[in-house]
This record gives structure tokens, C-alpha cells and sequence, in this order.
């Protein structure tokens, strides 16, 4: 298992090569960014979903629609470029809401992104199974399958390590950005030269019956999507080379351009080609056919498009072990988040990322509209709790500059807020489980918290009582027979000075019992004999019993209770399949036991 291990994941690093695995702002870009550059493949589309309830006559709101995404993205920028100064070593909107709201409001932050990067793995990877799919029609029936092995696949790279798994996620990003950047361009190329048709869409300014403000927001909502994974690269500082605030910064900057430059040239070419959205492909997929046809380009987007998609859950990768890191120093979630792995990565949040995302591929089908609301509104709340922080930081603090700093925010805070509401207002069917989820994941954390002060204030040896001083020992052997096995088992227990050591047996017939008491006592007549008679043919339960029982009465003296397993060593690994099943058996019942000790006696075969 360890040289498959090695095989899977590579060899250990040693503590002082971790900065060996700090990231260059060109690296930093590619694994940080994935997750808000693909959602331009899925953002524009769900703004048109929302309009062609209407009419496809309606598609021109897309338009002003997208400008309002591009406000909003501005905001975000400007506002987390703040936030990475101010809060140099990562945490984002967690840290800010903690430290400036208080503990609560840190919570939800820091709950709600926890449950967005799970749900950016499941989307992401759903929406890169889907543009797979809708290249080739015939794996449509697949899509699960074919995005739980994706998932494995991208847990087990971020295991090997942040520089190796950026090494490789670079190519496929920038590939990406290329294909678009060059679909982009040959479609405004196309309808420069007028190689458009004007009637496949509607001009701007046309009165559209059935347009509500509701739907409108509503749209505005569903397309503020795109936006998800802007704070990524805010609670990743730490992977940053140094100086890390401003690589960070320069790298969310370049993000920024990047995403609206693709948002907004996707939003234009879908209103100038009257692309609709429909179940078999997505928009990208009807953009890219109509502009180069079914040839090599219209494969090379795909193909990009359906590799950043799945690429981009590794943003989720990136961001929820620091995060985790971040709840755990603060003990709201389980210390084993703070351990790094032998790659240098936190390879517990990796591994429980990866096992939550497949269980949420499974339970949603993979259906990517299914999750994209719940995904969007995970996003919005911290964005919103960020910005207010932000807020309520320059106004205790007011350093230089501070007037500007507090509009910025606050018109981040504003839009944020507004987004979070038309999300709860217009999707609350589709959102509701926030409202269940987040509570209990706050009440959760609230738990672990209280447990370990508790744990705490025990352990303290300024507050807490002296210890118990333990009298003696009690060794419970279980034994199957009399052989060397069992006397070995008897000789070490003995010669750890016990005040009382008992021999368990059980039979299950009478006669049998009755045989060897008869031979016990004539064997080793100083060992007490119990024989525990189980008539079901079960060792596990009379010897749990039996132990059970012991261990209240050690309890009332002060005794410690130990409990020896004979074993026996073939000279040959897989002969041990033949043998020991029920040492096996009992070992791993009593592995959860922490109130007594479990020791394995091994007894080596010599042929």
C-alpha cells in the first residue's frame, strides 16, 4: 500500500521545501481563476434562460444585463484587491466578517464558502461533462460516471501537490482563454463584415410585452453567476511567492480583465447570433458552430471549454483546505484540517472535498442548472459579509485614504446585498436549503468550538484536578486453545506486574467448555479461568460484555484495563488469511474503545 501510495501521490517533500511550493502570479492565475473565467461558459446562458420565459425577442435585455454583471464585477474586484492588503495572510471574507462583524457573522462566511467550493467541484465538473457531451451526443447517458472519475482525477493531482497540479492546469486555462479570445474576435469579425443576418436578433430598445423589473432582476441575478470564485484567490494568499499581497493582487487584476473581456464578448455574439438556450448544447457549443462549423476550432473551444470547466473545481481545491485551515486554527472544525500531507498539501480537505463533490454529482444527477443557484447565493452572502466588514473597518480605523476605501465597499456591500435578495425572492424554490443548511453548519461549528474548550479546560494543568493515580493493572487474554501463542500472550501479560490477569474463553457447547476448564487448570491453574458460554455462536458480544463489566469495577478502584490478543505471525503475509480471523475479529470491535488499552501479542511461526 505505501508503494502504491508513492506511486499515486509521489514521494514526501521535507517541511523545509514548502517554499518550493509557492505559486508565481502565471500559475497562481491558471489554478486560482479557473473557477470565474469558466463561468463565462455558463453565466451568459443563464441569463437567457430567465429571458426566454418571456420571448427570444427578449434577449436584447441581455445586453444591459451584462453591463450590470460588469458594475458588479468592478465592485468585487476593487473591493477584495482591498482586502487582500488589509488581510495579508489569506482567510478572506471568513477572516474579515470575524474580525470586524463578529464570530457569528465570520461563520456564515465561513460556512457558505465551505459549502461553495463542494458545490464549484460539483458545477464545475457537471457543466465540463456537459460540453463533453454535447460534443458527442452518444456519452450523454454517462454523465455521471464521467464526472465522478473527473473528480478523482483532480483529487488525486492536487494530492501530489499546489505547484505540480498548477504545472499542469496552466496549459488548459490559458488554451481556454485563447480559444475564446479567438472565438470572440472571428465572430465580431463575422458581423463587422456583415455575415450576420440582422433579423436573428432583435434591436435594443424594443418594447417587449410580458418584461417585468422582477424578471429582470431575476435575469440579473442568475447571470451575477459568472462571478463566482472571484474571493478565491483572496483566502489563497498564503500560496503565494513572496510578496505574496502583491502577486495576489496583480493576479486577481488580471482575473478581472480577463473575465470581462470573455463575459462580455460571449453576452454580445449570443444576442448577435439569436442563440437559444437548449438542453442538447450549450451556448459556447452554438456560438462556436455557427462561427466556425463543426470543423477543428468548433472541437478546439469545446474542448478547451469542457477542460476549464472540470479544471476549475480546482479553484475549489485551492480554497477550501486554507479555509478549512482558517476554522480549524479557531477550533470550529476538526484539528486534522491543520495537518499537512506528505505532498505539503492539506490533504484532509482535499480528500473530504473530493468526497463531498461526488456525493452531490451523485444526488443531483450532475444536472448543472440544478446547482447553479445554491452555488451563486453561497457566494453572494460572503461577498455581501465581506464587504460590510470591510466597511465597519475603515470607519473604526479611518487610516489614509479612507473615504474612497469606504465607497468602494460600501457599493460592493450594496449590489452584493441586492443580488443575495433577488436570489432568495425570485429562486427560493431552487434556494431554500441555504436557509436549512447554513444554520445547522453555524450550530455545528458552534458544537466543535464548545467541545474542545471543554476537552481544554480539562486538560489544563493550571485549572484542572490532580490526576487519578491508577493502582494496578487488570489484563483481560482472550484465548482459543493452549498453545505457545496464548502462553507467550500469558507470559508478557505477566510480566507487566498486573494485579490480576484473566483468562477468557468462549465456548459454544457445553462439553467443549467443560473439557477445557478441565485443561486450564491442570495447565496454568494460577491464571483465572472465566468461560463465557454463548449459545449464538458469537465471540464479539459475551467478550464486549464481559469487559464491560470489568471495567466498572476497575473504575471504582482505580484500575487500568488491558486487553492482550494472542496472535500468530506465518512466515508468509497471505497465509495470514488463513488464520486469525477472530483476534482479527476482536482487535477491530474494541479499535473504537478508547476507555482501555489493546495490545497484540504476535508469536512468530519459524517455518
Amino acid at each position: 500500500m505505501a508503494a502504491f501510495k508513492r506511486f499515486l501521490i509521489g514521494k514526501p517533500l521535507k517541511t523545509n521545501e514548502l517554499g518550493e511550493q509557492k505559486l508565481n502570479k502565471k500559475k497562481a492565475l491558471a489554478i486560482l481563476s479557473s473557477d470565474a473565467l469558466s463561468s463565462v461558459a455558463y453565466g451568459p446562458e443563464q441569463i437567457l434562460l430567465v429571458l426566454i420565459t418571456v420571448s427570444a425577442a427578449a434577449f436584447w435585455y441581455s445586453i444591459p444585463i451584462g453591463i450590470g454583471v460588469l458594475i458588479l464585477l468592478t465592485a468585487l474586484i476593487l473591493s477584495y484587491r482591498q482586502i487582500i492588503f488589509a488581510y495579508p495572510h489569506g482567510g478572506g471574507a471568513y477572516v474579515v466578517s470575524k474580525n470586524n462583524l463578529g464570530v457569528y457573522p465570520g461563520l456564515v462566511a465561513g460556512g457558505s464558502l465551505l459549502v461553495d467550493y463542494i458545490l464549484t467541484v460539483a458545477v464545475s465538473v457537471s457543466a465540463g461533462t456537459d460540453a463533453i457531451t454535447s460534443a458527442f451526443p452518444s456519452l450523454h447517458e454517462y454523465k455521471v460516471p464521467i464526472a465522478v472519475v473527473f473528480v478523482l482525477l483532480l483529487t488525486l493531482l492536487n494530492l501530489r501537490g499546489v505547484t505540480e497540479s498548477a504545472s499542469i492546469l496552466a496549459y488548459p486555462v490559458y488554451l481556454f482563454v485563447l480559444s475564446l479570445l479567438i472565438l470572440i474576435g472571428a465572430g465580431l469579425y463575422r458581423i463587422i463584415v456583415g455575415g450576420v443576418a440582422p433579423e436573428l436578433h432583435t434591436p435594443i430598445g424594443t418594447p417587449i410585452a410580458g418584461i417585468t423589473l422582477f424578471l429582470l432582476l431575476k435575469a440579473f441575478a442568475s447571470g451575477s453567476s459568472a462571478l463566482t470564485g472571484v474571493e478565491a484567490i483572496s483566502n489563497a494568499i498564503p500560496n503565494f511567492k513572496s510578496p505574496a499581497p502583491n502577486n495576489a493582487a496583480k493576479t486577481l487584476s488580471a482575473m478581472g480583465i480577463l473575465l470581462a473581456l470573455l463575459f462580455s464578448g460571449i453576452v454580445v455574439l449570443a444576442y448577435m447570433y439569436g442563440i437559444k438556450p437548449l438542453d442538447e448544447a450549450t451556448v459556447v457549443s452554438q456560438i462556436a458552430e455557427t462561427t466556425f462549423g463543426r470543423h477543428f476550432m468548433y472541437f478546439f473551444v469545446q474542448g478547451t471549454t469542457a477542460l476549464i470547466l472540470i479544471l476549475a473545481a480546482n479553484t475549489g481545491y485551492s480554497a477550501f483546505p486554507l479555509l478549512a485551515v482558517n476554522l480549524a486554527k479557531d477550533k470550529f472544525i476538526p484539528r486534522m484540517f491543520t495537518v499537512r500531507g506528505d505532498r505539503l498539501g492539506y490533504s484532509n480537505g482535499i480528500l473530504i472535498l473530493g468526497l463531498l463533490s461526488i456525493l452531490l454529482i451523485i444526488a443531483f444527477q450532475g444536472k448543472t442548472e440544478h446547482l447553479i443557484p445554491l452555488y451563486a447565493v453561497g457566494v453572494f452572502i460572503p461577498f455581501t459579509l465581506s464587504q460590510s466588514g470591510m466597511m465597519v473597518k475603515w470607519i473604526r480605523e479611518k487610516p489614509a485614504g479612507w473615504i474612497t476605501k469606504l465607497t468602494i465597499n460600501t457599493a460592493g456591500a450594496l449590489i452584493s446585498f441586492t443580488v443575495s435578495m433577488m436570489f432568495f425572492i425570485t429562486k427560493l424554490a431552487q434556494v431554500w436549503p441555504v436557509l436549512v443548511f447554513l444554520p445547522l453548519i453555524v450550530y455545528l461549528f458552534h458544537r466543535i468550538k464548545k467541545h474542545y474548550e471543554a476537552v481544554g479546560d480539562q486538560l489544563r494543568l493550571a485549572t484542572c484536578e490532580p490526576a487519578v493515580p491508577i493502582k494496578g493493572n487488570v489484563i483481560i487474554v482472550p484465548v482459543s486453545g493452549i498453545t505457545h501463542v496464548v502462553e507467550q500472550s500469558l507470559n508478557y501479560a505477566q510480566s507487566l506486574g498486573a494485579e490480576q490477569i484473566i483468562a477468557v474463553y468462549i465456548p459454544f457447547d457445553r462439553e467443549e467448555e467443560t473439557k477445557f476448564e478441565k485443561k486450564w487448570s491442570q495447565w496454568k491453574p494460577e491464571v483465572r479461568l472465566v468461560t463465557l458460554h454463548s449459545p449464538y455462536r458469537s465471540i464479539i458480544q459475551p467478550l464486549s460484555k464481559f469487559i464491560d463489566m470489568v471495567k466498572r469495577k476497575a473504575d471504582e478502584s482505580n484500575y487500568q484495563v488491558t486487553v492482550v490478543i494472542p496472535q500468530f505471525i506465518p512466515k508468509k503475509g497471505w497465509h495470514n488469511l488463513l488464520h486469525n480471523q477472530s483476534s482479527f475479529m476482536i482487535r477491530t470491535h474494541l479499535l473504537y474503545r478508547k476507555d482501555i488499552i489493546i495490545t497484540t501479542v504476535p508469536y512468530h511461526l519459524k517455518k
